[in-house]
C-alpha cells in the first residue's frame, strides 16, 4: 500500500492533471516488482501526516490511516511517503519539526 499525498496520486503543477498510471512512483513500483505483487495506490492531493487543513477538510493522514488499512486489509507492506503539505506557510513548521 502506497500512502500519501500529491506525489503518490501524480499529481502534475503546470496542468492540475494526473500523470499516467506508468508514470506515477506507484506504477513504477509495480512495474519493477512485477505480477506477483500488487501495488496499491492511496495518494490525494494536500493530505498531511497529522494537520487538520482548514482550506482542505479531511486532509489529515493520521486520520485516514487506519480506515485505510482497514479497507485493503490484508496487506504486507505499507509505504508512507508524507510530509511534503506539513511544510504550507498555514502550519508553521519548519523542516527539522
Amino acid at each position: 500500500l502506497c500512502y500519501g499525498d500529491s506525489n503518490t496520486w501524480g499529481y502534475i503543477p503546470a496542468t492540475a492533471k494526473r500523470y499516467a498510471v506508468g508514470c506515477r512512483w506507484p506504477g513504477v513500483l509495480q512495474k519493477l516488482l512485477g505480477d506477483s505483487w500488487e501495488v496499491i495506490e492511496e495518494g490525494v492531493n494536500s493530505r498531511t501526516t497529522v494537520f487538520d487543513d482548514p482550506k482542505h477538510i479531511g486532509k489529515n493522514g493520521k486520520t485516514y490511516l487506519v480506515p485505510c488499512l482497514e479497507t485493503h486489509n490484508p496487506i504486507d507492506i505499507v509505504i508512507l511517503y508524507l510530509g511534503t503539505n506539513d511544510l504550507k506557510e498555514r502550519f508553521n513548521r519548519s523542516v527539522e519539526q
